[in-house]
């Protein structure tokens, strides 16, 4: 992984920055996101020092904005030539439904549609640098997905765990579609389900959410086991020429979702996504 430049979003904690701390540990050149510029400064100081890697930047936004991801993908453009890796890593799970100021539910926004726009706006700069890699940090919570296009962002009925895992099921069908688009570009599409780590995740949300989560964290593995299957996606040689596959402890294997293989169901996600993003009109 010796400079080869990174792009790892929702790395100022938990998997995200374990992926970083262990992709900067073998050389390569990490870009981190986060939404506050403290605790991303703060982050970025602490992964030079752990890993006595320079060679560590970041880049500032709010995945749950549409504009914020278009900005966020031209910065780094602009700023860089290639991209080698990108793993899509920011998520997480949100008790109430509400809005992001594009108007859409944020769970569908943050976890599928940021994704889906940052990994189509550097698409360009993927294919220049190939071979490239994109990894998606999906969950075994797909299991529970239930993609329904009559109630995609929860307009009918929400629960936070059925958006959570219905978006978990997305990143594995966003992932599948791009490797089947992507064929033959020297750019790769893997996503991942971590394992139940021990982190911050769900801890944003009051209540009882946070309670029951703090109750299961002592039979969690930990942040640097979590990031095992990201940066094996990453770096190792072989899985380089693997795509449209899912990962689990670092070895390939079945979504239990029948709907996560499903390529009518991917396609129409996929032209559903184009047109929210603004990819099409």
């Amino acid at each position: 992984m010796q400079d080869k430049i990174c792009l790892i979003t929702g790395a100022t904690a938990g998997i995200g920055k374990a992926t970083a701390h262990g992709l900067a540990s073998m050389g390569a050149k990490i870009v981190i996101t986060g939404r506050s510029k403290e605790k991303t400064l703060a982050t970025v100081a602490e992964l030079k020092a752990a890993t006595n890697n320079q060679n560590i930047d970041f880049l500032l936004g709010d995945l749950s904005v549409l504009a914020e991801v278009r900005k966020l993908a031209e910065e780094f453009k602009s700023k860089y030539a290639r991209l080698d890796v990108l793993i899509n890593n920011a998520g997480g799970v949100f008790a109430k439904r509400q809005l992001t100021k594009d108007g859409l539910e944020y769970t569908f926004a943050f976890n599928h549609l940021a994704p889906f726009l940052l990994t189509n706006s550097l698409l360009d700069v993927l294919k220049s640098s190939g071979p490239a890699r994109v990894v998606t940090v999906s969950s075994a919570a797909e299991r529970g997905g239930r993609l329904d296009f009559d109630n995609l962002q929860g307009e009918r009925k929400y629960s936070a765990f059925g958006a959570y895992s219905t978006s978990k099921l997305e990143n594995i069908l966003f992932s599948n579609e791009l490797a089947r688009r992507l064929a033959g570009s020297g750019v790769t599409s893997n996503s991942l389900h971590p394992g139940f780590v021990a982190s911050n995740f769900g801890k944003n949300n009051p209540g009882l959410m946070t309670i029951a989560i703090s109750l299961l964290q002592p039979f969690a593995i930990n942040t640097t086991q979590g990031a095992a299957t990201s940066i094996y996606l990453a770096s190792s040689s072989a899985v380089e020429a693997v795509s449209g596959k899912f990962f689990t402890k670092s070895a390939q294997s079945q979504p239990h979702n029948p709907v996560a293989t499903d390529q009518a169901k991917a396609d129409r996600l996929w032209e559903i996504s184009q047109k929210l993003t603004g990819l099409v009109g």
